[in-house]
């Protein structure tokens, strides 16, 4: 199927590793041409040589921290002066620390507003005028499964990526009308780096093996496994395309039926 991305600009926010990367990766081998941003620029660099390689997208990074906004500024205006407009969006952050309640002064609270909350907000206030000017647009806002089903430790995550959903969900009426899609896609636990450092900060608090934190996860996932990055992006290249014009202010799990709602 073609979804219609050829010459589409994405720019996809945490992308040189993770769930990120799996996102460019699946928007590349569509067509679309890329705008990579993280805050390490070396492991960044080497995401964007080896995508370049193995695709034949054109590929831009920017070495930038989301949580400011002259590192938001600044990605937006490098990749606007590089492409000339930003067709996709996708806001993705590392999650937030760990912990019950009690864990977390207003500090705390307020770097997770701005990594999390902020970076979202302000990335999507620098790209819609454009897309409404084309009257075309897709944002993707990549949360978590916490904000349909909180997670025991995870106080700062279930609260601001919910923050994330409501801003979405709103947003994405305000929009319909002018040819742009809002949808957000809930992340369970999959192969990457932040679920590691979430079982050995689980392991360490309870006291027990990592190994039985992770049986256990595995025995609360109905697949029995837990998910591969490009599980996930073949979802949001999905999303972002001319396929799925007519599918807006969604949240959509990728878990493996971890999440046991019906909504």
């Amino acid at each position: 199927m073609d979804l219609g991305l050829s010459g589409k600009v994405a720019l996809v926010a945490a992308s040189s590793k993770g769930l990120g990367r799996a996102i460019a990766q699946a928007l590349a081998a569509e067509g679309a041409t890329l705008a990579l941003c993280a805050r390490g620029s070396e492991m960044l660099s080497a995401t964007r040589d080896a995508l370049a390689a193995s695709t034949t997208a054109p590929v831009h990074a920017v070495a930038a921290d989301l949580s400011t906004l002259e590192g938001i500024r600044e990605v937006v205006r490098s990749t606007l002066e590089r492409f000339g407009r930003i067709d996709v969006l996708v806001t993705n952050a590392g999650g937030p620390p760990s912990g019950p309640f009690a864990s977390h002064d207003w500090p705390a609270w307020q770097r997770a507003v701005e990594l999390t909350l902020r970076s979202a907000v302000e990335l999507t206030r620098a790209v819609l005028p454009g897309m409404r000017e084309r009257r075309w647009g897709r944002i993707l806002h990549v949360t978590s499964l916490t904000v349909k089903q909180p997670i025991d430790g995870l106080m700062l995550s279930s609260s601001i990526r919910s923050a994330v959903m409501g801003f979405s969900r709103t947003l994405a009426n305000e929009v319909a009308a002018e040819g742009i899609t809002v949808n957000t896609i809930l992340p369970g636990y999959m192969n990457t780096e932040r679920v590691t450092e979430l079982n050995l900060a689980t392991a360490t608090r309870e006291g027990i093996p990592l190994a039985d934190v992770e049986r256990r996860v595995l025995g609360q996932i109905p697949m029995r496994r837990i998910g591969e990055p490009r599980e996930l992006a073949e979802l949001a290249a999905f999303l972002a395309s001319e396929r799925a014009s007519y599918i807006t202010g969604q949240s959509i799990v990728v878990d493996g039926g971890w999440v046991r709602a019906l909504l």
